[in-house]
């Protein structure tokens, strides 16, 4: 394909007073905002630009890797200045309006206040009152009190967490009519941030690209990498459908267990039932049909057993060639429809002697071959009946036959 034609517009022109052309350039923005910025890397320095004069420096040590996100950029670097030590991620990006106005130096906004008088309730001084009164004189409490919910989002260290949303909480007191759904939803979302942002788990996502991920994605992101306990213990935190979290999390574990190959089949099959039991939203016949894929056909129909839709049973068991196991799961429903379909199957894959003596024994089958046979096959009727030596059926028929 054709190269990307350049820009023809100069966003800024900056002096680096460095000779040699940078290793990675990126591009470090939030969505829909006007301010933009590059991250430029060098062998042992970092270097941020804007559209001002001025640029800020961070020295990095060798093998540091600069990348681009949706809203910002992040730094894949070693730990404590180590080539050879763990690998951590940082974050460059333009800081959101709510954290500006509250850590500004010297900041008067409404939650830079509310920050501060719950930070004095807490040293049980009176300063605390003078803070709050100050911020309800102007009637900007809703407005701090959402300043530090929102602002609580975009940190990374849980006490900075903690303390704004104490002060947000501590603000929530003196309102009467503050909508709770945004504050309960924060503190739910900074739950499951801080779990997989945890180094055993290592996905360090910010709110922003959480928020455009959605929680469905970072779901699935941890069902692949087999990280199924912290998977169910956020779909049960936030109180998901069954269908859409913890039913669908369970079923891949199955999925995933049949493919061992180191234990029995009845002790998968075990461990599967004593995991799922009768959870809602789970179909045994699918993770039989996967086992049955992956070769192991008597682990298949065991966790059949499992499976409480003989419609479900049934599709799988004739594609496995069990027919006859079918057959019986069919009749055991007691869906005539389904003892057809077995039996058709049947008829198509067997020879005829053989599928007039698998019959015999099946009563119930034959009997409702027979009623079909009496309105589409009627000359297969009569084969019925020589088979099975029954004459007078087979003179009825005769009768019958010669009147129509």
């Amino acid at each position: 394909p054709d190269p990307s034609p350049l820009p023809q517009e100069k966003f800024c022109e900056f002096n680096t007073g460095i000779r040699s052309p940078p290793k990675q350039m990126v591009w470090c923005t939030r969505p829909r905002s006007r301010q933009r910025a590059v991250v430029l890397a060098w062998e042992r320095q970092l270097l941020v630009v804007g559209n001002s004069s001025e640029c800020i420096r961070y020295p990095l040590t060798r093998g540091d890797i600069p990348g681009p996100s949706s809203c910002c950029c992040h730094l894949l670097c070693h730990q404590h200045c180590c080539p050879g030590g763990p690998l951590g991620v940082l974050f460059h990006g333009m800081l959101p309006e709510a954290s500006q106005e509250i850590f500004r130096i010297a900041s008067m906004a409404p939650g830079a206040l509310l920050l501060e008088a719950q930070k004095e309730y807490e040293k049980e001084s009176q300063k605390a009152d003078e803070y709050l009164r100050e911020i309800r004189e102007q009637q900007l409490l809703p407005e701090a009190v959402g300043q530090c919910i929102e602002a609580a989002g975009y940190e990374h260290e849980p006490d900075t967490q903690k303390s704004l949303l104490r002060a947000a909480s501590f603000g929530k007191c003196f309102l009467d009519k503050f909508p709770p759904e945004g504050f309960v939803r924060m503190c739910q979302d900074l739950r499951v941030l801080n779990a997989i942002r945890d180094y055993q788990i290592g996905i360090p996502l910010t709110f922003t690209q959480y928020k455009q991920l959605t929680i469905e994605v970072l779901l699935d992101r941890l069902v692949l990498r087999r990280l199924y306990p912290l998977a169910i213990r956020v779909c049960e935190f936030l109180r998901l459908p069954d269908v859409q979290g913890v039913s669908r999390i369970l079923a891949h574990w199955a999925c995933c267990k049949v493919q061992q190959k180191d234990k029995s089949d009845e002790e998968v099959a075990q461990a599967i039932n004593h995991k799922l039991g009768d959870t809602a939203g789970i179909s045994y016949s699918d993770i039989a049909t996967r086992a049955y894929d992956c070769g192991r056909a008597e682990l298949a129909i065991r966790l059949l057993e499992y499976e409480p839709r003989s419609g479900e049973q049934v599709p799988l068991l004739l594609k496995m060639k069990r027919s006859k196991l079918a057959l019986g799961k069919a009749i055991e429903s007691g869906d005539t429809d389904l003892v057809y379909t077995v039996v058709l199957h049947l008829k198509n894959e067997l020879n005829r002697g053989t599928f007039f003596m698998t019959l015999q024994n099946q009563p119930v089958a034959l009997s409702l071959y027979r009623q079909f046979c009496r309105h589409q096959e009627r000359d297969t009727l009569k084969d019925l009946y020589n088979q099975d030596d029954n004459h007078q059926e087979l003179g009825n028929f005769h009768v019958h036959s010669s009147y129509s």
